[in-house]
C-alpha cells in the first residue's frame, strides 16, 4: 500500500499483473479492507509480536484434555502464523492458524476480545499473518483449540489464497508462484525439508568417512569437467570472459595434487542447454574425490550411502517410484556395457566385436554420428537407446569406451574402454564416477583430440586447460571420483515426477509483460 497527501491508502498496481480489470474485484476488495484497518490505527506490517512458541510444541500439552475441557493449569500460550481457513458466526468464530509446520484451530470470542477488537478482526481474511495469545481447550468435537484472549495483526495479505477446495493445481503456476506453492500444499513443503534433510545425511556421511568439504570457483576462465554448453559472462575489472562452472572436477582434483585425500563439494552447476523434466541449466551437484581408491571403492561407497539415505529419510529401501518398485537395498547389480547391450539389449556378441557391424547397427536404430565418431561413440549411443530405461533398480554399468571418457583413467588390460561407472536407477542417471586419469601427457593429448575434433560442437570448449595440465605435471596420486545429481536424488526419494518439484524456483519462460 501507499499513501497520498491526505494520508489515505490506495491500491497498488503493477505494471506486470496479469490479473484481468474483471477479475480484479477481489484483489479490490483486500484493499479496501486494508484501507479501512489502517483507518482505524492498526498497524497492517507490524513488528512488534515477539516470540511466538511452535505450534508443534503446544500440541502436545493438550493431548490428554477431554471434549470441552479446559487446560487446568490456564497456561497463556503466543503462537503466530497464517490463517489458513475462517469460520465466522455473528459473536464468534473458528480460525486455522499455521506455522512453519503446524496447524491449530483458534477460537475468537466477542465477549472475551471486546467489541472494538471483535469488529477488527471481522475484516481479517484468510491468508492474513497474525498474532494469537490464549488458552488451549477441546472443543465438543474433541478439536484442539486455542481460545483467543488478545489478537494482533502481524501482515495483512493484499491478494488472495488460492480457492480452498480446488487449491493451487495448475503446475507452472505452482512453479512461478513457488511462495503460494509452499502456503498451500503441505506436501510441497514436505518435499522440501526431505531435500534439506538429504543434503545434511550426506554431508554428515561424507564426513564421518573423512572427507572435507570445500568450495571451488562457480567463474572460471575455462570450462572443464564436462561436455556442455556453458553461460558466458565478462570480469569488467579483469577484462576477460568467465564461465559458470559446468562442473568443479577440475578444481578438485587440483587440491588433490595439492595433497588433500578425500574432498567433497555440494554446490551448483549451471549449463546452457534445454529445459526437460529432468534438466534444469542450474542444478546442484555433489562431486568427491579420493585418492588412493579405484571405481571400485567408489561404486562400493555409492551403494552403501544411497541405500542408507533411502532407510534413513523413507523408513525403507524397498520404495515406490511414480508406481513402480525400486530395490535399493545391497548389492546391485554391475554390468559392462558390453554385457548390458548383450543381456538387455539383445545383441549379437559378434556384432559388438566387430567395429563396422557395430557402426552399421547404429545406423539401422537411427542414431546419427558426426563423422569422425567411432564405435566407442557408436556402442555408447546404441546403450541409451536400448538398454538405459530398462535398469529401474539400481545398476553399475561399467566398461566405459575410452572415446566418451576423456578425463577417465583407460583401462590397464583394454586401453579401448575406461575405469569408468555409471549408476542408473528408475531408468536414470544417478552417478558417474572412475577411476581418474593422472598422467599429464595422455591428458593433454585427449583434450587436444576433443578439441581438434569439436568441429561445430559448443559443448566443447575450444581453449585447453593447461593450468590443470600443469597441476598434473606436478603429480597427481591415484584416485576416484565421482558426481552425483543431487536433484535426481531427491526426485527419487520424494517420489517427484519432475526436477522442477524438487528446486525451489525452477528456471521457467517469462510470463508476459516480464
Amino acid at each position: 500500500m501507499q499513501r497520498n497527501g491526505s494520508g489515505r491508502l490506495y491500491p497498488f498496481s503493477y505494471s506486470n499483473d496479469n490479473e484481468m480489470e474483471s477479475t480484479s474485484n477481489l484483489l479490490q476488495q483486500r484493499r479496501e479492507k486494508a484501507q479501512s484497518l489502517a483507518e482505524a490505527g492498526v498497524k497492517l506490517f507490524s513488528n512488534t509480536f515477539k516470540a511466538p512458541q511452535p505450534i508443534g510444541e503446544i500440541l502436545p500439552q493438550g493431548e490428554s484434555l477431554p471434549a470441552e475441557g479446559h487446560d487446568p493449569n490456564g497456561t497463556a500460550y503466543r503462537i503466530a502464523g497464517r490463517v489458513m481457513s475462517m469460520r465466522k458466526f455473528g459473536k464468534a468464530a473458528f480460525f486455522h492458524l499455521q506455522d512453519a509446520e503446524h496447524r491449530l484451530q483458534v477460537y475468537a470470542r466477542r465477549d472475551l476480545l471486546g467489541e472494538d477488537q471483535f469488529n477488527l478482526f471481522k475484516k481479517w481474511d484468510v491468508g492474513d499473518i497474525v498474532g494469537v495469545v490464549g488458552h488451549l481447550f477441546k472443543t465438543k468435537t474433541g478439536e484442539l483449540s486455542l481460545e483467543a484472549k488478545t489478537m494482533q495483526m502481524i501482515t495483512k495479505s493484499l491478494r488472495p489464497l488460492p480457492e480452498k477446495f480446488h487449491g493451487l493445481t495448475d503446475v507452472e503456476t505452482r512453479y512461478r508462484q513457488r511462495y503460494v506453492d509452499l502456503i498451500v500444499n503441505p506436501e510441497v513443503r514436505d518435499t522440501f525439508r526431505k531435500r534439506v534433510e538429504i543434503i545434511r545425511l550426506i554431508r554428515d556421511f561424507l564426513s564421518d568417512r573423512g572427507f572435507m568439504e570445500v568450495e571451488t570457483p562457480m567463474m572460471q576462465p575455462v570450462p572443464g569437467g564436462a561436455t556442455a554448453k556453458p553461460f558466458k559472462t565478462h570480469h569488467n575489472a579483469l577484462d576477460t570472459d568467465l564461465f559458470l562452472r559446468i562442473a568443479p572436477e577440475l578444481y578438485l582434483k587440483r587440491l588433490l595434487v595439492g595433497g588433500f585425500e578425500k574432498v567433497f563439494e555440494i554446490n551448483r552447476n549451471f549449463r546452457n542447454e534445454g529445459l526437460s523434466t529432468r534438466h534444469n541449466p542450474e542444478f546442484t551437484m555433489l562431486e568427491f574425490y579420493q585418492a588412493y581408491a579405484t571405481y571400485h571403492d567408489l561404486m562400493d561407497l555409492t551403494e552403501e550411502m544411497i541405500s542408507w539415505l533411502a532407510h534413513e529419510v523413507t523408513g525403507t529401501m524397498d520404495i515406490t517410484y511414480q508406481g513402480t518398485q525400486v530395490n535399493l537395498a545391497p548389492p546391485w547389480q554391475r554390468y559392462t556395457m558390453e554385457e548390458a547391450l548383450e543381456q538387455i539389449a539383445g545383441i549379437d556378441p559378434a556384432i559388438l566385436k566387430n567395429d563396422a557391424a557395430v557402426m552399421q547397427l547404429a545406423k539401422e536404430k537411427g542414431i546419427e554420428l558426426q563423422p569422425d565418431a567411432g564405435p566407442g561413440k557408436a556402442k555408447t549411443e546404441l546403450f541409451e537407446l536400448l538398454v538405459e530405461e530398462k535398469l529401474i533398480d539400481p545398476t553399475f554399468i561399467t566398461s566405459y569406451p575410452t572415446e566418451v571418457s576423456p578425463l577417465a583413467r583407460r583401462n590397464e588390460e583394454d586401453p579401448a574402454v575406461t575405469d569408468r561407472f555409471e549408476l542408473f536407477i528408475t531408468g536414470r542417471e544417478i552417478a558417474n564416477a572412475f577411476s581418474e586419469l593422472n598422467d599429464p601427457i595422455d591428458q593433454f593429448q585427449r583434450f587436444q583430440k576433443q578439441i581438434d575434433e569439436r568441429g561445430n560442437d559448443d559443448e566443447i570448449h575450444p581453449v585447453l586447460d593447461r593450468d590443470y595440465v600443469r597441476a598434473l605435471e606436478y603429480g597427481m596420486p591415484s584416485a576416484a571420483g565421482e558426481g552425483i545429481g543431487i536433484d535426481r536424488l531427491v526426485m527419487l526419494l520424494t517420489d517427484a515426477p519432475s526436477i522442477r518439484d524438487v528446486i525451489l524456483f525452477p528456471q521457467l519462460k517469462p510470463e508476459s509483460g516480464e
